[in-house]
C-alpha cells in the first residue's frame, strides 16, 4: 500500500512541476510579446472622434477642446503622455499619471476625452470572451 501512495505522490509532484513550468513559459512568451510592440503614437479622441494623433518621439503639448465645452492639455515628453491641466470638476485625468505602453489610456469622462498609446503592428484591439 505504501508503494502506491509513494508512486501517487511522485506523479502528483511531477504534474505540479509540469504545470508550473508551463505557466512560466506562457508568462514569459506573453511578456516578450507585450514588450516587443514598440509604442508609436499617442491618439486623442473626443466623443469617439480622433482630434489628434502624433508620434510619441515628438515632445509636444496639445490643448484638447472637450465635448460640450471644457479643455484638457495633453503633454508628450520623453515618450510618456500625461494630462497636465483640465477644467473638469474631478480632475481624475490629471491624477492618472503618465502612460507609455501600447494600450494604456487616460480618460476624462466629463469632456469625453480618451488619450491612448498605440503600438505598431500586432496591437490587440479587444479581448474575445
Amino acid at each position: 500500500m505504501s508503494r502506491q501512495k509513494s508512486a501517487l505522490k511522485r506523479k502528483d509532484a511531477l504534474l505540479l512541476i509540469m504545470i508550473i513550468v508551463g505557466a512560466a513559459i506562457v508568462g514569459t512568451v506573453m511578456w516578450f510579446m507585450r514588450n516587443a510592440e514598440k509604442p508609436e503614437r499617442v491618439t486623442v479622441k473626443v466623443d469617439g472622434n480622433v482630434v489628434y494623433s502624433e508620434s510619441l518621439s515628438k515632445d509636444t503639448e496639445y490643448k484638447v477642446d472637450g465635448y460640450d465645452g471644457g479643455y484638457n492639455i495633453v503633454v508628450v515628453q520623453d515618450s510618456k503622455v500625461s494630462v497636465k491641466e483640465a477644467d473638469c470638476p474631478d480632475k481624475v485625468c490629471m491624477n492618472s499619471g503618465q502612460i507609455s505602453k501600447s494600450g494604456d489610456t487616460i480618460v476624462c469622462m466629463p469632456h469625453k476625452v480618451v488619450v491612448e498609446i498605440e503600438g505598431g503592428e500586432g496591437t490587440v484591439d479587444s479581448v474575445a470572451k
